[in-house]
């Protein structure tokens, strides 16, 4: 009753689209909340990381263009009303193996790099989500240098 009753509300507000619904629990809220805290950490939001953001989540979550929008915006609220990084750090090490959380690791280098250089405090932040997430010093320098391979072998 209370599905149907909350479904309806969502057609009306012409959100009747399942996928546009995130909730605090959802692994691609936390991960999206934690690239937003990233992407703000030093006090400046350019094009090119907002654009990488978004082709980030969009790409590794296959979502659409409205549905990448959505849950940024979600994630942008969730990140400001959290005080910390555990609410989403313990989301993620709850849902994904070692594999995912390394994935989650080489998603923060890749918008670290987005605009070309690397802030003190963007790789402190990249280093407590790893430790929060259990992935080693070793998977966060290996993910770190492929990122920036790749970067480099784009630019040639």
């Amino acid at each position: 009753m209370f599905d149907s009753l909350m479904q309806l509300f969502r057609d009306l507000a012409g959100a009747s689209d399942e996928s546009h619904v995130f909730s605090d629990n959802d692994l691609r809220v936390a991960t999206a909340a934690l690239l937003v805290h990233l992407m703000s950490i030093d006090g400046e939001v350019d094009d090119t990381e907002a654009d990488e953001i978004r082709k980030v989540l969009k790409r590794h979550y296959a979502l659409s263009d409205d549905e990448t929008d959505a849950l940024i915006d979600f994630a942008s609220k969730c990140d400001e009303e959290s005080v910390d990084l555990y609410k989403f750090t313990s989301v993620l090490k709850r849902e994904l193996d070692e594999k995912g959380r390394i994935q989650i690791i080489e998603m923060m280098w890749q918008l670290v790099f987005a605009d070309g250089h690397i802030h003190e405090f963007e790789d402190n932040l990249v280093w407590r989500v790893s430790e929060l997430l259990g992935v080693s010093r070793r998977d966060r320098i290996r993910m770190r240098q492929h990122v920036q391979g790749q970067i480099e072998k784009e630019a040639e």
